[in-house]
């Protein structure tokens, strides 16, 4: 069989069918599209398939490479391809997390401080719901006037609906911003046209605030917030099952991701420990 673009088109138009998230569809696209331009016409096998394997091997990390072939065993199997599944890369779990990229609480009131003095409400306020609340940037437009008054959002997001509870200070704040922009019904982050705020618009903003911030612009980014609320509430509670629920995780593997510590951490733990005579 050969695989051609029409494949990838395909492909892709199923995954959004399936209501993946556009990030997940676009990473799959090109991964499946990257690989029907190194076949080159030539007819799909399992040796080339180990070939395009090895080849990734050189470039990527095993995490990469799996990333990889997890979007190519998908191609295959909506193909009707099972057998030419390929075998992820044996690697160890990690247990912590990258400290060059791990956002902490200090600076993420730093990344606030400076939003307010640019008199930035809308990205101040839209940092705090995601981070108090644990949501998923594209999950902001289901924060409406009317989830601010009742005080919860029920959200879908991959297919799976959860409900997002509000603190109140967080309603409060919500409230006083849409009656500011005179929004008295729907989504409260919007944009001057009146459509819902999308990653791009958040994710350029906040890195925009780096350096008055003085955070490191590879800590800053929307989904960070979300990872900081998951250390924060495990810190508190130490229920990774109920974690995974409120950030709508399917697996309780996905959320030992997020409430992974630093190597700093489990540096100070073993001083503490004092085992070294």
């Amino acid at each position: 069989m050969k695989l051609s673009e029409q494949d990838v088109s395909a492909f892709a138009a199923y995954l959004r069918g399936e209501e993946k998230s556009p990030a997940t569809v676009e990473k799959y696209r090109r991964e499946a599209a990257g690989f029907v331009r190194w076949l080159a016409g030539r007819e799909l096998s399992r040796e080339l398939g180990r070939a395009y394997k090895d080849l990734l091997s050189q470039g990527r990390s095993p995490a990469g490479v799996n990333g990889a072939l997890a979007a190519l065993n998908r191609l295959f199997a909506f193909l009707g391809l099972p057998e030419y599944r390929l075998r992820a890369v044996k690697t160890q779990r990690r247990i912590f997390r990258d400290e060059a990229r791990e956002l902490n609480e200090e600076e993420y009131r730093r990344l606030l401080s400076a939003a307010g003095a640019r008199k930035n409400e809308r990205l101040r306020l839209a940092m705090e719901a995601i981070c108090s609340a644990g949501i998923r940037v594209g999950e902001l437009r289901y924060f409406t006037v009317e989830a601010a008054r009742l005080g919860r959002a029920e959200v879908t997001c991959k297919g799976k609906s959860r409900t997002v509870f509000l603190p109140a200070k967080l309603q409060r704040s919500l409230l006083r911003y849409a009656k500011a922009q005179r929004i008295t019904a729907g989504p409260i982050f919007v944009t001057r046209s009146g459509r819902p705020l999308d990653r791009s618009n958040i994710w350029r903003d906040m890195k925009s605030l780096c350096r008055e911030a003085g955070v490191a612009e590879e800590k800053v980014f929307p989904h960070n917030l979300r990872h900081l609320f998951a250390r924060a509430y495990y810190r508190l509670e130490r229920d990774i099952v109920r974690l995974a629920d409120i950030l709508g995780h399917a697996s309780v593997n996905t959320t030992r991701i997020y409430t992974m510590e630093s190597g700093y951490v489990h540096r100070r733990q073993l001083e503490r420990m004092r085992l070294v005579i």
